[in-house]
C-alpha cells in the first residue's frame, strides 16, 4: 500500500495535481463572479498555473491573490475593452445566425463571424497571459496580445482549439467547470510560453532559467 499511497508516489502526485487544478479553477470562478473582475482573474489564473503547476512553487492562494491585486487595474481596463469587442461580435454573430437559419443568401457569413468570435476570445487569452508575464500599459498589452496572435497563427490556432474544447466540455458536463479553467490554462502555457520565449531577450531567458541573478 505504501507503494501506492506513500508520499511522492505517482498516484499521490496525480491526486495532488488534480487538487491543484480544482483549487485554481475554484478561485478563478470566485474572483470572476462580478464579471468586470474576470480580466484580473484570468491574469491571476495564468500566473498561478505557470508558477504552481509548471514551476512547482507552493502557495496557490498566495500567487493567485497577489497577481490579482498587482494586475487589477491594467487587466480590468483591458478586459472591459475586450468585453465591448466581444459584445459587438456576439451581436453580429446572432444576427447572422438568424439569417443562416432562414436560408438567407448571406447566411454563410455566420460561420465567418463565429471564427472571428473565437479569434477575439483567443486574443483576450493572449492579453491575459501577456499581462501575467510582462509589465505594460493597457494599450501595450492589447497591442502585443494581438501582435503575437497574428505573428504565430499555428500557435493561435492551437489556443483557439483549446478554448473551444474547454467551452464544449463545460457545456456537455457542467461539473467540468471545476477542472476546465485551470486545466485548459495549464495546457495553454505550453503554447504561450514558447511564443513568449521567441521574443524575449537572451538575458531575460537566462535570468528565468537561473543563469543570471534577478533584477531588484
Amino acid at each position: 500500500m505504501k507503494r501506492i499511497f506513500g508520499l511522492g508516489t505517482p498516484f499521490v502526485e496525480a491526486l495532488s495535481s488534480i487538487g491543484d487544478v480544482i483549487c485554481a479553477s475554484a478561485l478563478w470562478i470566485l474572483f470572476s463572479l462580478p464579471v468586470f473582475t474576470m480580466g484580473a482573474a484570468n491574469v491571476a489564473l495564468y500566473t498561478t498555473v505557470n508558477r504552481c503547476m509548471r514551476q512547482n512553487k507552493p502557495g496557490i492562494w498566495k500567487h493567485f491573490v497577489q497577481s490579482f491585486r498587482d494586475n487589477f487595474k491594467v487587466a480590468t481596463i483591458a478586459w472591459l475593452i475586450g468585453l465591448l469587442v466581444m459584445a459587438v461580435l456576439t451581436l453580429d454573430t446572432l444576427v447572422l445566425r438568424g439569417m443562416w437559419i432562414r436560408g438567407d443568401s448571406m447566411g454563410w457569413m455566420y460561420w465567418a463571424a463565429l471564427v472571428f468570435w473565437f479569434a477575439a476570445l483567443t486574443w483576450l487569452a493572449y492579453v491575459a497571459a501577456y499581462t501575467a508575464r510582462f509589465t505594460g500599459r493597457v494599450r501595450e498589452v492589447l497591442h502585443f496580445g494581438l501582435l503575437l496572435l497574428r505573428m504565430h497563427p499555428l500557435y493561435a490556432m492551437g489556443m483557439m482549439l483549446l478554448i473551444m474544447a474547454g467551452l464544449a466540455l463545460c457545456l456537455m458536463a457542467p461539473v467540468m467547470v471545476l477542472f476546465a479553467p485551470a486545466g485548459i490554462c495549464w495546457a495553454s502555457t505550453y503554447l504561450l510560453e514558447r511564443v513568449f520565449r521567441l521574443h524575449m531577450r537572451p538575458e531575460d531567458l537566462a535570468r528565468e532559467t537561473g543563469g543570471l541573478p534577478k533584477k531588484d
